[in-house]
């Protein structure tokens, strides 16, 4: 059982800026291959803000805005020569992950470049913000569609290259907005409850290939970290706030940086990881957590073939099935 990584070959989708770039060049000093990956050449610009909320900005906040944008700038190409110059090798790949062909031009760039597909990390993602009751189908499908939807169809073209090897890694991104959110954004916290599930999925069915499937919920400095907080300085105490507690405030100036993510990430990817399969992971800097295997945890049953009434519920419901019950709706 090895930690060496030397000579594998991975995809990193969305791995222009940010935590996706952090980890193809970690990957690459490790010895790995990495094919680069994001939508298109360039910056892909801003992913929620709009002319309106910039417009909202104080000059100071704005000139900060646009600051932190560029520094955190990149995409595909300007990783994958960044791993070139510093010695290892990669090859960017340009193209929306939500479409099922293009998943699969990836993939087939990778195993057409470098032979096979080994590691898949999915990073890819974006998000939105909106009442539940003020969500258009076109945001809905535009976070959903990378994620969920963007990680399954890389896995789905990469997987058989791995049940030939009898050997894969697969690490996909998820958010603790899986569990709902203080963040007026539900399209995003369904999209990432959607990577558990597709993660625990794709880790029972092909653990027997010795291919594991896992999740990381990230907390790093990004590029939706600036959105984030930009947002929040053009609107904080409106009713525009993306909050739904107005006490919550975004904590950008103790955010760590996204290089501080991609050890555990590769640590993932090795054969001393080889029975790790299907958790979650929230992994903040130097922080690494696990979390627990959702399972029930109180029960309450009615002998014989009546059913209950609602009498019969009343007594048994607090006292027992929801004893040390705690709702999501308390902040």
């Amino acid at each position: 059982m090895s930690l060496s990584l030397k000579g594998k070959v991975a995809i990193v989708t969305g791995s222009g800026q940010g935590i996706g770039r952090a980890v193809a060049m970690y990957l690459a000093e490790q010895g790995v291959k990495v094919v680069t990956n994001n939508r298109r050449r360039h910056s892909t610009g801003y992913a929620q803000l709009t002319e309106r909320d910039l417009a909202h900005l104080s000059p100071a906040d704005l000139e900060w805005t646009e600051k932190m944008m560029a520094e955190l700038s990149g995409d595909a190409e300007t990783t994958a020569q960044a791993i070139r110059e510093a010695g290892g090798e990669a090859t960017p790949f340009f193209g929306d992950i939500s479409d099922f062909q293009v998943a699969a031009d990836l993939v087939e760039t990778a195993v057409k470049t470098y032979g096979s597909v080994d590691i898949v990390v999915n990073i890819a993602g974006t998000f939105g913000f909106s009442p539940v009751d003020k969500i258009t189908p076109e945001l809905w499908d535009h976070v959903n569609n990378t994620k969920p939807k963007g990680h399954f169809n890389v896995i789905r073209h990469a997987v058989p290259y791995m049940k030939e090897k009898r050997w894969g890694r697969i690490v996909n991104t998820t958010s603790r907005a899986f569990l709902g959110d203080v963040i007026r954004h539900a399209e995003y916290c369904a999209a990432n409850a959607g990577v558990v599930g597709l993660t625990r999925a794709v880790a029972m069915e092909l653990y027997r290939y010795n291919i594991t499937c896992n999740a990381i919920s990230p907390f790093a400095y990004t590029r939706a970290s600036v959105e984030l907080e930009a947002h929040e300085r053009a609107f904080r105490g409106t009713e525009e706030s993306i909050f739904l507690d107005p006490k919550f405030n975004f904590p950008i100036e103790i955010t760590p940086k996204p290089e501080y993510l991609a050890p555990f990430i590769a640590y993932l990817c090795t054969d001393k990881a080889a029975n790790i399969s299907g958790a979650i992971f929230s992994v903040a800097g130097n922080r690494i957590s696990v979390f627990t295997n959702p399972e029930p945890v109180n029960e309450i049953k009615k002998e014989g073939k009546e059913k209950w009434t609602l009498e019969e519920l009343d007594k048994q419901v607090h006292s027992v099935l929801m004893k040390d019950y705690k709702s999501v709706v308390e902040f």
